[in-house]
């Protein structure tokens, strides 16, 4: 099987014949999302390029009514409708992504290009100068997308190895990674550094293998330190106790617990020669291998939204007026995918769908007439062979991501696909739609949003399907907020009634919400967010009684300890409380101490305030 480098991985579509290019266009028409019967939101299990040089299929060119001005570091930019205009707005919602946003949860910008461990060059903001990067990225978290761009290897034969097999250049080059990730509040990054299989020679991949997988390592601990996600972009393998091992350099086996991603280049099987772009047999057999040695969650099938057209004889002489490069074994011109079908008749061929290798194909013949290049009349046929992938290619491509339970497909590039094709991926997604779970928190022993210092409260849940029927045995966890960073700090299980029931304690002020992931059958919920807050409690030391005119001492005790906040001893008279004296600062183990002298007979009824919102409960000396 011949290969050519996709290093790059852009697919330029070819000239075939001028007249199909002129009549085709890159609109990319797209399936209208109607409800399903069932009232089951699909499946989240569609992701592909954006590439920087055809955003345009997914997103359309629009201008905010107030030009975005550069943002500081992570602050993303505004991209609401209030951004835009209704002219605009319609045309933001009516786009391929907005339009297919419920099939996808992220998308891969294919924008940067590595080209040493300090330098990863921008292509997006080369490509377009004058549309922001932020207002693209912007645009694609409205319509509900995790962002993890592509970072290519632009780097030369053999260099990158070298970066790698360097412990200090590797460093560097992570951290160049990292930086790049969260400068731009990305939410992880996708490599796709197809240097190492199509530009370095396969006799080096055993030395590379062992560097790769460092590198790997490394970057993997660095991105989950900062809770981001770690996409790799390979060619196949296959089990390597084969003959066969396909791309081992990738070493998947040993990544497999550092990555988050892999997406499964299947396709590109015949490239220099006719023949089926992606066998199903060996998509099958591609992924049977990954999901042998990762969890099936982790991986992407590959599906390419073009197709090739070769040259396979050329009878005759063909006149000057024709195409240059016509010739048998010729490269192979691309075309869309979406332009199967005209391209199919403009050729005046009936394609048929190869059922064994899942995929359309059809042979057709040009003839070419003219003159000679010394004025004599020739002729000349061509006799040429196409194959792509139509919408049953999809279906049931699809269906293996249900069968292995796969994370869902990677199209190579998103838009690139026919109406019937995305059509197709939304039937799969919807048949494989997890059941929503509704979820619900309340909190007892919480009074107005407060508790005091280690008091305890109860945290109850209920999680339900749509129909109301309780989950039981759902693991739950219960996470905490301080400072913008979530915590889990206990798993819980649901019973009988769905229910969960928890006490808890804090010692400082938290949100509080429950969560449960995602599964196969069911979807991850999330509750929203209560903020309890947790005031001082006051512990009080005093004398049961006290004679008249002589002085006694009142002890107060902040929980927790805390220094100099200020506190005053109050008493109660004639319905309303007095101060007793000024306000005392609390001591470095949060104690104030108050002293007092009461010269009339009775019950001395006090508090003690700290601040404007804590008191103590009130409690009474009896002076005698």
């Amino acid at each position: 099987m011949s290969k050519t480098s996709k290093k790059n991985k852009k697919i330029k579509i070819t000239s075939l014949l001028v007249v199909v290019s002129a009549l085709f266009g890159l609109v990319v028409p797209s399936a209208v999302h109607t409800a399903s019967a069932s009232n089951k939101e699909p499946r989240k299990i569609v992701t592909g390029w954006i590439p920087y040089y055809s955003i345009d299929r997914v997103l359309p060119r629009v201008r905010k009514l107030t030009p975005s001005v550069p943002t500081g570091t992570n602050q993303p930019a505004v991209c609401d409708s209030s951004q835009y205009g209704p002219t605009e707005n319609a045309a933001i919602e009516s786009s391929y992504l907005f339009r297919n946003k419920d099939l996808m949860k992220e998308v891969l910008p294919f924008w940067f290009s590595l080209k040493s461990p300090t330098l990863i060059r921008n292509d997006y903001n080369t490509g377009n100068p004058s549309w922001p990067m932020a207002d693209t990225v912007c645009l694609m978290r409205r319509a509900g997308m995790q962002i993890i761009p592509t970072m290519t290897d632009g780097t030369a034969k053999l260099v990158l190895a070298g970066y790698l097999a360097n412990p200090t250049t590797r460093t560097t080059l992570v951290k160049s990674i990292v930086d790049l990730v969260n400068v731009n509040g990305f939410d992880g990054i996708d490599l796709d550094y197809e240097g190492f299989a199509f530009v370095d020679g396969n006799s080096t991949w055993t030395r590379t293998a062992p560097l790769w997988v460092a590198f790997i390592k490394e970057l993997s601990i660095a991105l989950r330190a900062n809770k981001k996600i770690l996409s790799v972009t390979t060619p196949y393998l296959y089990d390597p106790s084969e003959k066969q091992k396909g791309y081992f350099v990738y070493a998947w086996a040993d990544i497999a617990s550092s990555i988050d991603r892999l997406r499964i280049m299947t396709y590109d099987f015949n490239v220099a020669k006719p023949g089926p772009n992606a066998p199903i047999a060996w998509v099958d057999k591609t992924i049977r291998y990954a999901i042998s040695i990762m969890p099936s969650s982790k991986v992407y099938v590959g599906l390419p939204g073009y197709g090739r057209d070769w040259i396979t004889a050329v009878q005759g002489k063909c006149p000057v007026s024709a195409p240059p490069g016509l010739k048998a074994g010729a490269k192979a011109a691309t075309f869309l995918m979406v332009n199967a079908e005209r391209k199919a008749a403009i050729d005046n061929a009936n394609p048929v769908f190869d059922a064994t290798v899942s995929e359309a194909t059809y042979s057709y013949t040009q003839t070419y007439n003219g003159v000679t290049a010394d004025g004599a009349s020739t002729t000349c046929n061509v006799n040429r062979t196409v194959w792509y992938q139509n919408s049953r290619s999809y279906a049931e491509r699809m269906a293996l991501v249900a069968k292995y339970r796969l994370g869902g497909a990677a199209l190579w590039t998103l838009g690139m696909e026919d109406q019937s094709s995305t059509t197709e991926m939304r039937n799969a997604a919807l048949a494989m739609a997890p059941d929503t779970v509704v979820s619900t928190m309340s909190l007892s022993g919480v009074t107005q949003g407060s508790i005091f210092y280690a008091d305890q409260f109860t945290v109850s849940g209920l999680f339900t399907l749509k129909d109301k029927s309780p989950i039981v045995g759902l693991p739950v966890a219960l996470e905490i907020n301080r400072g913008g960073v979530w915590t889990k700090v206990a798993e819980l299980v649901t019973d009988a009634n769905g229910s969960v029931n928890t006490p808890i304690t804090l010692a400082s002020s938290a949100g509080i919400r429950l969560t449960t992931l995602a599964t196969w059958e069911r979807t991850e919920s999330m509750t929203p967010e209560q903020v309890v807050a947790v005031k001082s409690k006051i512990l009080i030391d005093r004398p049961n009684s006290a004679s008249r005119a002589e002085s006694f001492t009142i002890k107060a005790q902040l929980l927790p300890q805390v220094a100099g906040k200020s506190a005053v001893l109050q008493k109660y008279v004639s319905g309303k409380w007095q101060n007793v004296g000024a306000p005392i600062p609390s001591d470095p183990s949060g104690v104030i101490s108050f002293s007092s002298v009461e010269n009339n007979r009775g019950i001395l009824t006090l508090r003690v305030q700290v601040g404007a919102e804590v008191t103590s409960e009130t409690f009474a000396i009896i002076i005698r």
